[in-house]
């Protein structure tokens, strides 16, 4: 049977160029926020960052585990709301990390890296809430 879609390979072609780059950004943005738990949790240069920012020990444990649990989320098969509150939680995160170091007078030295790691996490959302927008289409399907 032929299908009715004049090149029914676009559908399937659209879908690829929507979900190639998601990925791509919402990995690297993963290995980024992964890294930065496991600085939280293993470097103690990380600790005294902390410290002098003024956080409990106690809070950078926290915030790495809840990291990591947003990574997990981000990457595995999980309902839309949680992976948004798994995006609204990496946006708290990384916007207080930048309230933290402003406050306390560093520069962009200090900072740069959360407000960079969170224009790529916004990218990633970005690209996540588009895929989530576009209706699927299979090839063999007519298109209406």
């Amino acid at each position: 049977m032929e299908s009715t879609l004049r090149n029914p390979g676009i559908a399937n072609n659209n879908a690829k160029w929507k979900t190639v780059p998601y990925w791509l950004v919402t990995v690297l943005f993963c290995l980024l926020m992964t890294f930065t738990a496991y600085a939280g949790l293993r470097l103690p240069q990380v600790a005294e960052a902390f410290t002098e920012l003024g956080f409990p020990t106690y809070f950078r444990v926290e915030l790495s585990l809840a990291k990591l649990l947003g990574v997990a989320l981000l990457l595995a098969p999980a309902p839309p709301r949680l992976k948004e509150w798994a995006y609204a939680g990496f946006a708290i995160d990384l916007s207080s990390a930048i309230i933290a170091h402003l406050s306390v007078g560093h520069g962009p030295g200090a900072w740069g890296w959360a407000a960079a790691i969170g224009l790529l996490g916004g990218l990633s959302y970005f690209l996540w809430w588009r895929l989530q927008a576009a209706p699927v289409q299979v090839a063999g399907e007519r298109a209406n």
